[in-house]
């Protein structure tokens, strides 16, 4: 009587772990095709990264649970600074979540960004950056852009890469300085099983943003090394334009598209 219940249970044994090897072995080969499709398109260094019109900063919570400043949130906001400054990019568009009224990661990053003295000129926010989908997507249907520099870590960039080129964009990617702090692995498992997660969203499930709109092209202003290379005339306007020190966003995602 035992002997065929045994059977069938080491039968029901070795099919689950043959599906486990099998599930195993589709996972580590959906990352390794994600990471073989983006090698060599990050730049480690920033001053080595190479010149895009628009440079996509990716959102992150200002504070950890701990209530220390985020680590990841202050490389990214450094590197995007940098990169402005040194003119690798001309325009910032700034993408994060905005789902409530009381958290905001757009407008922190633009506050933190003014604190380095980025001009308000040459940053667009966009609230409705829910996910790293999301931004790619609303950057290439809202926004206009084609070519850009994604700015975030290292470990992220693969991703936001894959994705990028998935939706017919032109990117590259800059990493933003990382340094070691407790639970960064968390943050690179997550992220393994975040890519496997975007292969379906792409080509399975034909994901869709949560949130797009009309169409809003980003308006980006000559810096001052710009405005010396044109020919007499040519840049009034856009001086005058240039002195208003509003920053822009998408004004279909929030009550005010100026940050408060």
């Amino acid at each position: 009587m035992h002997r065929p219940f045994w059977k069938v249970f080491k039968a029901v044994l070795m099919s689950l772990g043959a599906l486990a090897l099998l599930a195993t072995l589709l996972f580590v080969l959906a990352n390794l095709y994600v990471l073989g499709r983006t090698q060599g398109k990050i730049e480690a260094e920033l001053s080595r990264c190479g010149s895009e019109p628009v440079g996509i900063v990716f959102g992150t919570s200002h504070w950890t649970r701990s209530g220390a400043r985020n680590p990841h949130f202050e490389g990214r906001m450094g590197a995007a600074a940098q990169l402005i400054h040194l003119g690798r990019v001309d325009h910032l568009l700034i993408s994060g979540d905005n789902s409530t009224r009381y958290y905001n990661e757009p407008v922190t990053m633009w506050r933190d960004l003014r604190d380095r003295d980025v001009r308000d000129a040459d940053m667009t926010l966009d609230y409705a950056g829910f996910s790293t989908f999301d931004t790619l997507a609303r950057a290439r249907d809202v926004f206009g852009v084609e070519r850009a520099l994604l700015i975030t870590q290292d470990w992220h960039l693969p991703r936001a890469l894959f994705i990028g080129e998935a939706l017919g964009l032109e990117v590259r990617g800059c990493a933003a300085p990382e340094r070691v702090v407790a639970g960064l692995w968390r943050l690179k498992l997550r992220e393994w099983v975040a890519r496997v997660a975007t292969l379906g969203d792409l080509y399975l499930w034909e994901r869709e943003p949560h949130f797009l709109g009309p169409l809003e092209p980003l308006q980006i202003m000559p810096r001052e090394r710009d405005r010396l290379r044109l020919p007499s005339g040519m840049f009034s306007a856009s001086d005058a334009a240039s002195e208003d020190d509003t920053a822009r966003g998408s004004a279909l995602d929030s009550p005010s598209s100026t940050p408060r």
